[in-house]
């Protein structure tokens, strides 16, 4: 089994954030291959910037998050590259008219649908629009 991890599960790991041990509880109880996209990995950087720039975390706690992620990465997930495909698949599931979604959550959706992969995601709404598409979700 794969498993998609989006950019919400990504800061739960690897910020000071609520749903810290829910996301690590659940990595640890579902051995698997994880995959992280090279936008998830993009937005992350764009949380973690937001957070100290914000003032939420200092530059240090930024600078950590961003060393663990990273070596975290080269250690125990698989990296993705986003296709032209997955841009045009996310456009067609912005285009659909009953499913609530971003560009962000259709990207992340168009991934893991064509990796065939779980995707993990601590949002309930693109949860919800995943299960609507017939995804198959996981919610730490």
């Amino acid at each position: 089994m794969n498993l998609y991890l989006d950019t919400s599960v990504l800061v739960a790991l690897f910020v000071i954030d609520p749903s810290n041990t829910r996301a690590i509880a659940f990595l640890l109880a579902h051995p698997a291959v994880v995959v992280v996209s090279d936008f998830g990995a993009a937005e992350f950087a764009s949380a973690v910037a937001r957070r100290v720039r914000t003032r939420d975390l200092t530059r240090k706690d930024g600078q950590i998050a961003f060393l663990h992620f990273d070596g975290w990465i080269a250690r125990s997930a698989r990296r993705q590259e986003i296709t032209s495909a997955d841009i045009g698949m996310a456009d067609r599931l912005l285009r659909r008219l009953d499913v609530n979604l971003r560009t962000p959550d259709a990207l992340h959706i168009a991934v893991a649908e064509r990796l065939g992969a779980t995707l993990v995601t601590l949002d309930r709404g693109m949860a919800a629009a995943s299960r609507a598409l017939g995804m198959a979700v996981a919610l730490p």
